[in-house]
């Protein structure tokens, strides 16, 4: 897993210990620079597919439009907790966390995503 930039790419969701969960792809945007991690979903109405920040432990909605789903990934890109944030909250950060995932409310329960789930992320080419 080298080091990520600003961009597109794919988020592959797998279950947990492989349990037979079906296998999910969803379009990521990756936002790894300061500037890419303040602004994250501000100003949006909608996202199609999930965005990733990194370095994170922690998220806030305030000043969003839409309620969002959060995921915390460990430094292995598994999921270590998972919740569903309204506009206007500050998200406590996880100890474990070094990557957030986020994405429109309940998308990430329609992915199988959960904690204990193993993820991979796939930058498109420069």
């Amino acid at each position: 897993m080298g080091r990520w930039r600003d961009g597109r790419g794919e988020l592959t969701v797998r279950g947990e210990r492989d349990d037979g969960s079906p296998v999910v792809r969803v379009p990521l945007e990756i936002a790894t620079s300061y500037r890419a991690r303040t602004k994250g979903l501000l100003g949006r109405d909608c996202l199609d597919g999930a965005l990733l920040l990194s370095p994170a432990g922690s998220v806030h909605t305030f000043r969003m439009r839409m309620p969002i789903d959060v995921a915390y990934l460990d430094r292995r890109l598994r999921v270590v907790a998972v919740r569903t944030m309204p506009p206007g909250r500050l998200g406590l950060p996880r100890l474990r966390a070094r990557h957030v995932l986020e994405a429109e409310a309940g998308a990430m329960e329609g992915w199988g995503l959960r904690v204990g789930a193993h993820v991979s992320i796939e930058p498109d080419s420069p």
